[in-house]
């Protein structure tokens, strides 16, 4: 699923950027988004549409978003849709009636909401797209979001530096690894993929990584990001992703085999993963050489519990405290009546191209973990308690 409006020229920068050039071809022509931003003025309700609050990424998300506009004098009503595209747009429908005048929205699904953006941009409203782009419409005014593809490549180079593979670290006996992507609906999810894919894929063709399972088919030298909706999880649900381990498990690591690495996008999946490998492989013992690296997104929780005891090496964190402070920010410009600047780019939704701010990630481990403590993301009654046995 940070940094308010800083145009970084790191490799964070150079990844994402590729992906503005990637979504914008072909859209030379397509209008920009902002060009018909609603009117709205301090005092005015804004409405918040959250995915769910079964994840605890978007319960941070809403609390963060409602307390900074609250702070800065909106009027909020914040609602969450269950996993349900059908009731976020009713959602959003029920924020148009409540009077906002600007529309904040996570997506459930990036396609399925346009319609009811679309309903909201005719009633006068500014539409901001948050962490997830909305597709197919130009009702979206802006976009605010982590740099993308930076996650899968954080990912991807935990993975490359744990099994050294640039020093040929699997020449030998190749490392078996199985790969798993986001949300089949979520537009985010092909970039993760692709931030991974794009530096695992060498090691494949140079015969240093395998997988040996049938997982999506089967992951090849040949795999495309195209591809990528074969190994999704949907929802990004935890259960699924335990249920697809448990067949690559039967099917691939039954009989002692060893299992070196597990790309997953997200803290939740990785649960499912470890849930699976615990199950199924018990001679598999976390913090050893037996157990596989294991990746992950969003320093929830449960991450953060899993890389104290050696259960998961990384989670990529994104401090979306600072994202809802970029989306304040758009709305207090727009009420002092000037138009919000220093875009990183933009993002081409498939019918107009929209301003987009987008935010650094970053990567914890054991030894930074408390990162999420330090920066106010978390309290330090609860990590001690997330990093109880």
């Amino acid at each position: 699923m940070k940094l308010p409006m800083k145009i970084m020229a790191s490799l964070a920068s150079v990844a994402m950027l590729a992906g503005f050039a990637a979504c914008g071809v072909g859209g030379a022509s397509r209008g920009s988004g902002d060009s018909n931003a609603a009117t709205i003025k301090k005092g005015d309700v804004v409405g918040i549409s959250m995915p769910t609050k079964a994840d605890q990424r978007w319960n941070v998300d809403g609390a963060n978003l409602k307390k900074d506009l609250q702070n800065a004098g909106y009027k909020v009503v914040l609602s969450y849709a269950n996993n349900s595209p059908s009731q976020q747009s009713t959602d959003i429908n029920n924020l148009i009636s409540a009077g906002a005048k600007a529309i904040i929205v996570a997506a459930v699904d990036g396609t399925a909401v346009g319609p009811a953006v679309a309903q909201a941009k005719a009633a006068g409203d500014t539409v901001i797209a948050y962490d997830r782009l909305i597709m197919n419409t130009d009702a979206v005014n802006y976009y605010v979001t982590f740099n993308l593809e930076m996650t899968g490549t954080l990912e991807a180079n935990y993975i490359i530096d744990k099994l050294n593979l640039k020093n040929g670290g699997c020449k030998d006996t190749p490392c078996n690894i199985e790969m798993f992507a986001g949300s089949d609906d979520d537009n985010n999810a092909p970039y993760f993929f692709k931030g991974a894919w794009d530096l695992l894929q060498p090691y494949f063709k140079s015969g240093q990584l395998k997988d040996p399972s049938n997982h999506g088919g089967g992951i090849t030298a040949s795999f495309k990001n195209s591809d990528w909706k074969k190994i999704s999880v949907h929802a990004w649900d935890q259960n699924t992703a335990q249920s697809q381990m448990d067949a690559i498990m039967t099917q691939a690591y039954a009989h002692g085999e060893k299992l070196s690495a597990v790309l997953s996008p997200y803290d939740a999946i990785s649960q499912g993963i470890i849930n699976s490998i615990k199950n199924h492989r018990p001679d598999m013992v976390p913090g050893t050489s037996t157990w596989p690296i294991i990746t992950g997104q969003d320093g929830m929780d449960i991450a953060i519990h899993n890389i104290y005891w050696g259960m998961q090496g990384q989670t990529v964190f994104k401090n979306v405290a600072l994202l809802a402070k970029q989306t304040t920010k758009i709305i207090t410009t727009l009420a002092a009546g000037k138009k919000p600047g220093n875009f990183s780019g933009k993002m081409d939704n498939g019918k107009i191209k929209v301003p987009t701010y987008y935010e650094k990630s970053q990567q914890l481990t054991k030894a930074n973990l408390h990162t999420e403590v330090e920066v106010g993301f978390i309290t330090e009654s609860q990590y001690q308690k997330d990093i109880q046995k």
